[in-house]
């Protein structure tokens, strides 16, 4: 299985669609929300390693690593999964709007936070200039728990299949620096200009 296939299949596709919004129920005006007994186990995930939250099976998507998990380990696949999962439903709890959309990388969520009116510019710099600086998941969960906060309270979405693929990539020194790059000019971008006629 691919990794597009396993993302098509994490909670947030279960309930969000290709618009961003909430899928319906059989056709009816009835929107399809996940349940908050669900959101509240992944929430569970959120200070536990990968694997030891019994209850989150069912929503990891990961096939397992036999030769890992005879050594009671988990994959780095298995971990950016958990952490991501965990990091959604902290950020979905008590939401009326879906909080994952495609498209909006963490670099791009921050920008919006950075810009909003309830927030300080540079606060914001330094607490995703932690995130940024992160050199291991650990702390990168962390510091990411803090920033999904804040982004919640202004009711910014995220891409979180985008972000589990990003914390993959954070475990090697030569794929965080691209994932860096990548979240960085997404924070400092600024709006192109439309070129004009003539």
């Amino acid at each position: 299985m691919t990794e597009e296939e396993r993302s098509k299949q994490r909670i947030w596709h279960h309930y969000i669609g290709a618009d961003g919004t909430w899928k319906r129920k059989d056709g009816t005006a009835a929107q399809r929300r996940p349940p908050g007994e669900d959101l509240a186990v992944l929430r569970k995930g959120l200070s536990r390693p990968a694997g030891t939250v019994l209850e989150m099976f069912p929503f990891y998507t990961c096939e397992v690593d036999d030769f890992a998990a005879r050594r009671g380990e988990v994959s780095a696949a298995q971990e950016a999964e958990h952490i991501a999962l965990a990091l959604y439903g902290l950020h979905q709890q008590s939401q009326e709007q879906p909080m994952h959309r495609d498209g909006i990388g963490l670099g791009r969520a921050m920008r919006a936070l950075r810009l909003h009116e309830r927030t300080s510019e540079d606060a914001v710099d330094a607490r995703f200039q932690q995130a940024f600086s992160a050199t291991s998941t650990a702390a990168l969960q962390l510091r990411l728990r803090g920033l999904v906060t804040q982004l919640r309270d202004i009711r910014q979405p995220l891409d979180y299949s985008r972000l589990a693929a990003d914390i993959l990539l954070w475990n090697r020194p030569d794929s965080r620096n691209r994932v860096r790059r990548r979240w960085g000019l997404d924070y400092h971008a600024r709006p192109q200009k439309t070129p004009s006629a003539g």
